[in-house]
């Protein structure tokens, strides 16, 4: 292989644009040392969510971005710990452990690894519309809930209260409220202050990077006032050097009780992957490859829990900070895991005087944005609905727990998805006034027929809704007598199983015998097939099936003369008919 051809090869693997050059290098390794800065208290923060010591976070950190930096197909997307993933896999592992941290340790890479093999398998079976069954209104509950659960999980750390934690919301307000007497002054002030300092920086300076001073000033006020001996917290001893990869020591139990949050994560973390890599895809006209993601956050996990970490995912947090820095490919990410192996190797004892209250407030800061208000407002406005499960879902997070939560929030959005769809909707028809075009005639002026109906089928008819379907139909016909005919506008049926087509057989022989003759238009293809197949060619095609609405207009007496076909010279269409 000649030079050139390896360097284009290399430049493939990195993500290298064309033009990628000295430049384009120079603003990679700004990218990459301004992503460190952050990356190394947010991992160290998000590592007390899962209930392992800070360490296990940079290793976490660091196995990731080099993985996603070789597999990856996004150039600014950063992987790495994230606050959901964290928050679900200490509530994994949390009651398997026991309170032992060593099995935390152990238990948390199992479960990382667990959640590499199957985006592996996943991305191998081209499963990525798996993250579908995750809809917005249940991501936007579970996000809120998650949110609120890890700000409330902190507030111990942040106000210096010595207590319990729990993973679930109420139970950790039940535990904090009683206690808010015995905070610890000193602690208090310096994590309510850190906070404000955190929220405010973010919205009147955004591009400051108000994380690493906070931090540095952290770490040089605990060593010079001794604030270790005044009671605060400090993050303690790190060990420096690099992970060993081993196989977590764990049993096939274990595997079998993890084998369900596994599950979750792995949907969870790759729906946060795909959605930060295509909001970066919009803004870059950048070509998101799900199979590719899928294989990197695989590898990217697998090496996390080899290597002593916890399960991660892309983060839009970390990926901001490389997209306001100006990163070109995926070196910034090889540059960020380069700078982060040197802090692990000869600088870890500098973090070691952080006060953990730091860490408490750059988590709640994180995890203010998850909740979404005016998304679930506009949810309201839109579909009432789709508002009812985002909160139901919500409401479920703060009250059982994040996993169980998410369940009752997917089986919430499927019972009502099934609720609606035996609710189809039937239109009736009306020639427009002015036009020759068929609408609905409570949304437009229509001409319709004093001894007939036009009516259109909105969805699917199968064993859920086709008794809906039909018992519509009867009570439209039972409360016009003067109906003579019907003509069904099939255009919007998207589904036709053997429930619908025996109702529909029986509706056009019922119908037949009352008098009331049925046509059947706008059929699609495979449907019409479908009839055939199950022998009701001669109920539903030969008799009543025609090619146009005219045709079956035509059929039941309507000729072309009649005002619902034909518009009167003096009729207007109405203003903005479209």
């Amino acid at each position: 292989m000649s030079a050139s051809a390896a360097l284009g090869r290399v430049g493939g693997i990195l993500g290298l644009p064309d033009d990628y050059g000295r430049p384009g290098l120079r603003s990679d390794i700004i990218a990459g040392l301004s992503l460190v800065v952050v990356l190394i208290p947010q991992a160290m923060a998000f590592s007390a969510l899962v209930g392992v010591p800070p360490v296990a976070g940079l290793y976490s950190a660091l196995v990731s971005l080099l993985a996603y930096s070789l597999l990856g197909s996004s150039s600014s997307l950063s992987f790495g710990p994230i606050a959901i993933v964290s928050l679900l896999s200490g509530a994994a592992v949390a009651p398997l452990a026991g309170g032992d941290v060593q099995r935390a340790l152990a238990l948390v890479a199992l479960l990382a690894v667990m959640v590499g093999v199957l985006h592996v398998v996943l991305g191998l079976l081209r499963a990525g519309a798996i993250v579908d069954i995750i809809s917005y209104p249940v991501l936007l509950g579970f996000t809120a809930g998650v949110g609120l659960t890890i700000a409330t999980s902190q507030l111990r750390d942040l106000l210096g209260i010595v207590a319990s934690g729990s993973d679930v919301f109420i139970e950790a307000l039940a535990i904090v409220v009683p206690l808010l007497g015995d905070l610890h002054p000193l602690t208090a002030v310096i994590g309510v202050g850190s906070l404000v300092l955190l929220l405010v920086s973010r919205s009147v300076r955004p591009g400051f990077p108000m994380v690493l001073t906070l931090a540095v000033l952290a770490v040089v006020a605990s060593t010079a006032f001794g604030l270790e001996a005044r009671g605060v917290r400090i993050v303690g001893d790190i060990p420096s050097g690099f992970p060993v990869p081993r196989v977590p020591s764990v049993g096939l139990a274990d595997v079998e009780a993890l084998a369900g949050s596994a599950l979750a994560i792995a949907v969870v973390g790759y729906a946060q992957t795909i959605a930060v890599g295509k909001a970066i895809a919009a803004r870059s006209r950048q070509r998101i490859d799900a199979a590719r993601e899928f294989r990197a956050s695989g590898i990217a996990n697998i090496a996390s829990g080899l290597f002593g970490g916890f399960p991660t995912s892309g983060s839009l947090s970390l990926s901001s900070v490389l997209g306001a820095a100006g990163a070109r490919s995926r070196v910034a990410l090889g540059v960020a895991a380069s700078a982060l192996a040197v802090v692990l190797l000869l600088l870890t004892p500098l973090l070691e005087p952080l006060p953990r209250v730091i860490l408490a407030a750059l988590i709640i800061s994180a995890v203010v944005s998850f909740v979404d208000v005016p998304g679930f407002l506009e949810l309201y406005r839109i579909d009432r609905w789709e508002g009812v499960i985002a909160t139901v879902t919500l409401i479920a997070t703060l009250t059982v727990g994040a996993l169980p939560g998410l369940a009752l929030g997917l089986g919430t959005n499927l019972a009502v998805h099934l609720v609606r769809r035996m609710r189809p909707e039937i239109v009736e028809l009306g020639r427009v006034v002015g036009t020759i075009q068929f609408r609905n005639r409570t949304r437009y002026p229509a001409v319709v027929a004093d001894d007939g109906a036009i009516v259109r089928v909105e969805g699917s008819i199968d064993f859920l809704d086709a008794s809906a379907v039909g018992t519509q139909l009867r009570r439209l016909v039972a409360g016009r007598p003067e109906l003579r005919w019907i003509v069904l506008d099939a255009s919007g049926v998207t589904e036709l199983d053997a429930t619908g087509l025996r109702m529909l057989s029986e509706l056009a022989e019922g119908f037949a015998a009352a008098g009331v003759e049925v046509r059947l238009v706008s059929l699609r293809g495979p449907l019409r097939d479908a009839v055939v197949r199950a022998g009701a060619r001669e109920a539903l095609l030969d008799r009543c099936y025609r090619s146009s609405l005219s045709d079956a207009l035509g059929s039941v007496g309507v000729d072309a003369a009649h005002p619902l076909r034909s518009p009167a010279h003096d009729e207007q269409a109405p203003e903005g008919f479209h």
